[in-house]
């Protein structure tokens, strides 16, 4: 009897397929919706500086009918965050933008920081997602989004954006110096709009990029910011236990694909894994849609990066 129709194969086979087709199911149907608070803590403060709770969203790739996740995101506010920091790819839909700021509208009364990502600009389309394991694939844009529309309303309520510009501000009693880029995922990055020493009369320097690229990254930590905030990644989205992230999209390497780590002697760098996925692509694996709060603490020796990766529940995180 040939092995391929022997019932031992077949039972085997069988076995392989009912295990995909429930992986698929649960990346599609269970993790994907599985919203998680993160919580880290930063040493990247002057010495002597009081704590300051940065709240870092990214990636909602929201779509209208996405109920669950703006009623989720509209959780948020409760933490009361001192800064909100938006790093991009809010949008995966033309009519997206009023879901948009209504789940954000408790965060836009607090004072907000963001740069957009290339969904914010244009629509996402199918694509071969092997393509993603090659870094120097075409891209293709799909139709143009109401980016314009969603800035004026973050603007309108105050959120700066940091699109090629820089801006000290003081939240909480702590000086601020900041500088943000256009999508370096899009080549759309000005860095030399933006470079030189951030006011060295400031408590904490911040960089916002969406796409975390190694010469973006670069040029912030040349010029001496504190932490740099980044998104994009999606925690590489579908990742394998023991293993992580597949691919990271972007130029960094897979161990900083989401979370703190550092960028050269001086600088922090946070990567959320974000909140959505592309429609087209609607699943994650090992790697819960998450939004992250920072505390931001007083650099000393004995204060190392932390990030305790312990998922908070919807009901922890509005309780905290």
């Amino acid at each position: 009897m040939p092995v391929f129709s022997s019932p031992a194969f077949q039972r085997v086979a069988l076995g392989a397929v009912g295990a995909a087709v429930a992986g698929v199911g649960y990346a599609s149907m269970i993790e994907r919706n599985a919203f998680t608070l993160r919580e880290a803590t930063l040493p990247v403060l002057k010495p002597g500086s009081s704590s300051l709770r940065v709240l870092h969203v990214s990636d909602l790739h929201m779509t209208p009918g996405q109920k669950l996740k703006q009623a989720w995101v509209r959780e948020l506010a409760r933490l009361e965050p001192d800064l909100v920091v938006n790093t991009g790819d809010n949008l995966a839909h033309p009519r997206a933008v009023p879901a948009v700021v209504q789940a954000l509208s408790g965060l836009l009364s607090r004072p907000g920081l963001f740069v957009f990502g290339s969904n914010d600009y244009f629509a996402p389309v199918p694509k071969n997602p092997l393509k993603y394991f090659d870094k120097d694939h075409k891209r293709v844009y799909g139709a143009p989004l109401p980016w314009q529309d969603l800035r004026a309303a973050f603007a309108e309520r105050g959120w700066l954006d940091l699109t090629h510009v820089r801006r000290d501000l003081e939240v909480a009693g702590i000086k601020i110096a900041t500088a943000g880029v256009d999508d370096p995922h899009l080549q759309r990055d000005r860095y030399d709009t933006v470079a030189g020493t951030p006011n060295p009369l400031a408590d904490l320097s911040i960089g916002l990029t969406h796409s975390p690229e190694p010469r973006v990254l670069d040029r912030f930590a040349a010029d001496g910011y504190d932490l740099v905030l980044a998104g994009h990644t999606h925690g590489g989205q579908l990742c394998l236990p023991g293993f992580g992230a597949l691919v990271t999209n972007c130029g960094i390497d897979r161990s900083r694909v989401k979370g703190a780590s550092r960028w050269g002697a001086h600088t922090r760098l946070h990567v959320s894994a974000g909140l959505g996925t592309s429609p087209w692509a609607p699943y994650r694996f090992c790697c819960r849609p998450e939004a992250t709060l920072l505390t931001l603490v007083a650099a000393s020796p004995d204060r190392p990066v932390s990030d305790s990766g312990r998922g908070v529940s919807e009901s922890e995180a509005v309780a905290r």
